[in-house]
């Protein structure tokens, strides 16, 4: 019986290179927000059908700027409510985070069962089945916060 390795990987902007940093504030958006849509949803090479969201959206910027809203609503609200000079009042508090260079918005947490030499050898129809191991992980978590 082979044995499957697991592996979890936490990620986030300031391992980034400055350059790249400064490439994606940089964008017509703003942010990476195109590119990261592209690379996890498998968008730059037309297979989108391997990807099966468990949870949120086919856009993950759109997803973590939703989060922001709900998340902090309450928080940027009082704020605001204390303030008397309207420059000083947060009017978005996703984009003021984002325009933060030693702000990360979110991180990422990718969980890699196996290598590529095991999955090779692996049909398409045994490697759907492993979406059913993520889901469970994912509710068996519970996380506090749904999308």
């Amino acid at each position: 019986m082979s044995t499957l390795s697991y592996s979890l990987h936490l990620g986030s902007d300031k391992n980034r290179k400055p350059s790249s940093r400064n490439m994606a504030k940089n964008n017509a958006s703003g942010s990476t927000s195109s590119r990261v849509d592209k690379h996890n949803y498998r968008k730059y090479d037309n297979n989108t059908e391997l990807i099966e969201i468990i949870r949120g959206t086919s856009s993950l910027y759109d997803d973590v700027k939703k989060l922001y809203e709900k998340e902090f609503k309450e928080a940027v609200d009082e704020y605001n409510s204390r303030q008397t000079r309207d420059d000083r009042k947060i009017t978005d508090y996703f984009k003021k985070i984002s325009d933060n260079s030693k702000n990360d918005l979110a991180c990422e947490i990718i969980i890699e069962l196996g290598d590529k030499k095991y999955w090779d050898t692996k049909d398409d129809k045994f490697k759907h089945k492993m979406t059913n191991v993520f889901k469970e992980q994912v509710r068996f978590r519970g996380a506090t916060t749904k999308l």
